[in-house]
């Protein structure tokens, strides 16, 4: 038998399909159960995952473009709306807000706009799930189509649609997991009485939605990643036409921070150890040291703080490879400073930079389409400018501790981390001329190209450009007019010119533990400029593994 003859055998052997409705499916564990079996067991653990996700309250953000099209490029955005927030579902999936909404999204307890779009942060945390009342076999109508693979979790792929052809719920496809029976993506539309995601002209709306679940703990998964797309609009009557195209995209994360059922990391003190021999000199720090001292405990408490809101990445990869440019930056400039300059990533999407005392802070969406080492550079090289130019650091009232003992939905409303005009002014002066003694000077070209393409999208992406924590990357007024001066010309249809990267391009978040990591894939080469994607929302397919990835998967049976 030949090399692609086995390879077939093998295939066959995993995706063995039949169609009779009662077939022997493969279970859990290499045993068989039947179909109807199958489907009470996925009932079963969908109810569990609802009363489970009563014990969390993650953080939830939901980002949208509006889209029309374009001949050259593929599709130009025509406006955003942002939505950050802290989900909660114990009674049922709902979304309550961390910052105040930005564009349509309608805050809590006001009517809606007599004409216009209101968006419903509630209806969108209800995409969580497919069926805010679960599955009901007699509500649902289960046909099974195919076993596949996500990555490396085995899934049985069933059709869903309500038994009522005009009833609410879920039309589409479920891919079911075959240890636990969870439901790890379900993709197609659906439709709740309650659950919907917008209202225009006074008439409820659903949009076609891709959901992802992720395997956060041996036998438990959570949502991770809702992808939203409407196209057709226009067919839904009274719409007009001219409504543009939606693309979104909700994420999830922080669940290890509240998880309601941990156990207490306070388990045990210990006592005695560390005594100072009084034979010791006492020394007594000078002043400004001191000083230096007092300032950093500000710092570290409001790290602190964002960080246990989920705000804050903690430190990982991604932060060893800014601190890497940040000293590159330091060193060829002769700048040093005690204690040293830190780098952390905030993981909401708008594209700002900000520091936190002598952290550099950047954000998950701003790295993620930066077209190149210099462009990220250029970013540090700004906030290293305030540093260098003695501009304050922080504010030291949050040396004391009951400044940062306030609700989550607090935080971001106290530390507004902006600048005044002038002092931006001079850390872009300042920029270029570190950028001029540093490794980067010869290659500052893409980043003249990303400072264009972000002023050329600052209109109608002012939600993903207008900071909402720290200063603007780029304003179009106080730009860095010399490094834009000095790049070419921004063509959007020039397949070979990548000025900016979509959405998600650079990281990996892991919802569980807020980590991140840098997307190890090689880039792909573009066949079309509607391909490039500048600051564009995508699908995202999350790499599915189990928690427990170590161990062996079961064995495929017939």
């Amino acid at each position: 038998m030949g090399h692609l003859s086995r390879i077939a055998v093998v295939l066959a052997s995993l995706f063995v399909l039949t169609a009779a409705p009662r077939a022997q499916q493969p279970a859990s564990g290499g045993g068989a159960v039947s179909m109807d079996q199958f489907i009470e067991r996925l009932m079963t653990a969908e109810a569990a995952l609802m009363d489970r996700l009563g014990n969390y309250h993650p953080v939830v953000e939901i980002y949208l473009q509006s889209l029309l099209p374009d001949p050259q490029i593929g599709a130009v955005p025509t406006r955003d709306d942002y939505f950050l927030g802290q989900f909660d579902g114990r009674d049922g999936p709902t979304a309550t807000p961390l910052s105040p909404a930005r564009g349509w999204f309608r805050p809590a307890g006001l009517m809606n706009r007599p004409f216009g779009f209101d968006y419903v942060p509630s209806g969108f945390a209800a995409t969580t799930v497919p069926d805010l009342r679960v599955f009901d076999r007699e509500r649902y109508e289960f046909k099974f189509v195919r076993r596949e693979f996500l990555d490396e979790v085995r899934c049985a792929v069933f059709e869903v649609w309500p038994k009522n052809r005009d009833a609410i719920g879920f039309k589409g496809r479920i891919w079911v997991e075959d240890r636990d029976f969870t439901i790890v993506r379900f993709n197609g539309i659906s439709r709740e009485a309650d659950g919907a995601l917008s209202r225009f002209f006074r008439r409820k709306l659903s949009f076609h939605l891709d959901s992802w679940r992720v395997n956060v703990q041996p036998g438990v998964w959570l949502p991770g990643y809702v992808y939203f797309e409407e196209t057709d609009f226009e067919s839904r009557k009274p719409m007009p036409r001219q409504v543009p195209k939606l693309r979104g995209q909700m994420r999830l994360w922080g669940y290890e921070l509240t998880d309601a059922t941990a156990p207490s990391a306070f388990s045990a003190i210990e006592i005695g150890a560390g005594i100072r021999d009084s034979s010791e000199p006492v020394r007594q720090i000078s002043p400004v040291l001191s000083q230096r001292s007092w300032e950093r405990q500000a710092e570290d408490n409001v790290l602190e703080r964002l960080t246990n809101a989920g705000l804050l990445a903690p430190p990982g990869p991604v932060n060893a490879v800014l601190e890497t440019v940040l000293n590159n930056l330091q060193i060829t400039n002769e700048l040093a400073y005690d204690p040293p300059l830190r780098a952390r990533v905030l993981l909401t999407t708008p594209l700002e930079s900000f520091l936190v005392g002598r952290t550099v802070v950047l954000s998950r969406g701003l790295i993620d389409v930066l077209p190149d080492e210099a462009s990220l550079a250029m970013v540090l090289a700004h906030e290293l400018s305030h540093v260098a130019l003695g501009h304050l650091l922080i504010d030291t009232k949050f040396a004391f501790a009951d400044r940062l003992m306030i609700p989550d939905s607090e935080v971001l409303s106290l530390l507004r981390l902006q600048r005044t005009p002038q002092e931006e002014m001079d850390a872009d002066a300042k920029t270029i001329e570190l950028l001029g003694r540093s490794p980067y000077q010869d290659k500052l070209a893409n980043a003249g190209l990303f400072l264009q393409a972000v002023v050329a999208h600052a209109k109608p992406l002012k939600n993903l450009i207008q900071p909402h924590t720290g200063d603007y990357v780029v304003d179009g007024e106080h730009a860095l007019a010399a490094l834009i001066q000095n790049a070419p010309t921004l063509e959007p249809a020039k397949l070979d010119q990548v000025a900016v990267l979509p959405l998600g391009a650079r990281l990996v978040l892991d919802p569980w533990s807020n980590r991140l990591d840098l997307i190890r894939t090689p880039a792909v080469p573009l066949s079309w400029a509607r391909e490039k994607l500048p600051l564009a929302i995508t699908p995202m397919t999350p790499v599915l593994r189990y928690a427990d990835h170590g161990a062996s998967a079961p064995a495929a049976t017939e």
